[in-house]
């Protein structure tokens, strides 16, 4: 049984699983923005799970703000999906939500998913394979 979740968090978080994130660019100083993250899981229906997960994969370069998203199985739920995705703002990441290859991507994927178990939003701060 999965738990229900405001809509608007559900579907940033599924417009940005489904598209491709940039890195930076060279020189950008990463501390003059605050950076926005959020992580979730998602179910795939019984038996799509590799479907979703090649659709949220298949990405664009074209994702202004974008600097990483990560596509996960989870090891021990063999329809669960996590997304990790770390954005330059908050503001680029719902401008995100406005692109068509976005909208389709949710069309696309939305009969492939039984719900979503968890979201939170985060502020990434430094790590293994931060941008500097």
């Amino acid at each position: 049984m999965s738990m229900a979740f405001p809509r608007r968090p559900v579907l940033a978080g599924l417009a940005m699983a489904m598209l491709g994130g940039r890195a930076p660019a060279q020189g950008t100083a990463m501390d003059e923005v605050e950076l926005y993250g959020m992580i979730g899981k998602m179910k795939a229906q019984p038996g799509k799970r590799a479907e979703l997960i090649a659709l949220l994969a298949k990405g664009t370069a074209d994702m202004p703000g974008c600097l990483a998203y990560i596509v996960a199985e989870d090891l021990k739920d063999v329809d669960g999906i996590w997304i990790t995705e770390v954005w330059k703002t908050r503001q680029y990441q719902d401008d995100s939500l406005k692109l068509p290859a976005v909208r389709e991507a949710i069309t696309k994927g939305r009969p492939m998913i039984a719900g979503f178990e968890t979201s939170v939003e985060t502020r990434p701060v430094g790590g293994v394979g931060f941008p500097e």
